[in-house]
């Protein structure tokens, strides 16, 4: 059996106790007694980078470790999955991840990414008559729940002085589905993030009314199982170690991540290019600054009824820092 094994997951609710069931099948321990840990992952984010270079599998293979690799449409279905044990350890951005603690999932913060503002953004087509932020008031948004965009929604409309019900949400599964009800003309406006944002940019060439500067540190979190990680530490610090090591190179070498990512997700180079220049690959601790942020996501949800009950983030960080 190779030490990786690669599988594309597109989780919704219903689906997610048929990714329990491959949990269970790939569990821990393997019949030949190797162990395997199980990682989630985005389209176009550091782990992508990781599964990319086998650099991970290397170092876990003389520990007896193997490396199963599962693609996620966004971060609402990943946490669903980590909640569902079918994964250990995987990424979501901010907002998902707030909707995760709120929901109860059993999932904890182990690192967080540098701030990526200018990878999420507000767009209408380039010939719309709406200019501002303030002149979507009426207007239908195509976006998700629990979506970094949608915070990012939230937060324009309070700095334009509207509110989250002076628009009409259209809600939407994938970022797909952003790009084909927006370019459908059923919808005024739409929300990505990166690298679909990037994408959109290039093919369409929408106006951007907002990206997250000053609004959203739109950042990436690592998310794990606690039971897991409170059992392999170690193995999530060599995980750590090796991302670092990934992150690093990536920095310097934009033009090289893009053409390697390129075929591994079947995105154009151009466009991966493209939301490389505006990204800092750097994994950090997560801080009690950082916990602040979530929990102003958390308590911006809950004031709007999205979230029904407030909980202290703080609670669900790891108490070890493996970073």
């Amino acid at each position: 059996m190779s030490h990786t094994e690669s599988q594309t997951f597109t989780l919704s609710r219903r689906s997610v106790v048929s990714a329990l069931a491959l949990g269970a099948a790939a569990s821990t321990w393997g019949q030949d007694g190797s162990k395997t840990l199980r990682i989630g992952y985005q389209k176009f984010n550091t782990l992508n980078i990781l599964k990319g270079t086998s650099n991970l599998e290397k170092a876990l293979a003389p520990l007896g470790w193997q490396v199963r690799w599962a693609e996620f449409l966004a971060g609402p279905q990943l946490t669903e999955a980590l909640n569902a044990g079918a994964i250990d350890f995987g990424h979501a951005a901010d907002t998902p991840s707030a909707f995760a603690n709120a929901a109860g999932v059993k999932a904890v913060y182990l690192g967080a990414e540098q701030p990526y503002p200018k990878g999420i953004a507000i767009f209408v087509d380039k010939d719309s008559p709406i200019r501002s932020v303030k002149d979507l008031k009426g207007r239908k948004i195509v976006t998700g729940r629990g979506w970094n965009v949608q915070y990012l929604l939230v937060k324009a409309l309070e700095e334009a002085g509207l509110r989250y019900e002076d628009v009409e949400p259209v809600y939407v599964t994938s970022a797909a589905d952003v790009s084909a009800t927006f370019l459908s003309g059923k919808v005024d406006a739409g929300s990505l993030w990166d690298p679909f944002l990037a994408s959109q940019e290039i093919i369409t060439s929408p106006r951007i009314l907002r990206d997250g500067s000053a609004l959203s540190n739109n950042r990436t979190f690592h998310l794990a199982r606690p039971d897991f990680v409170g059992a392999n530490e170690e193995i999530v610090r060599i995980l750590f170690r090796e991302l670092k090591k990934a992150n690093d190179w990536t920095q310097s070498h934009p033009q090289e991540t893009a053409n390697l990512l390129s075929p591994q997700l079947g995105v154009p180079a151009p466009v991966l290019k493209k939301a490389t220049d505006r990204r800092n690959y750097t994994t950090v601790a997560v801080t009690p600054d950082i916990v602040a942020e979530q929990q102003g996501i958390v308590d911006t949800f809950q004031k709007l009824g999205l979230i029904k009950t407030r909980v202290k983030v703080a609670d669900y960080v790891y108490p070890n820092v493996l970073v």
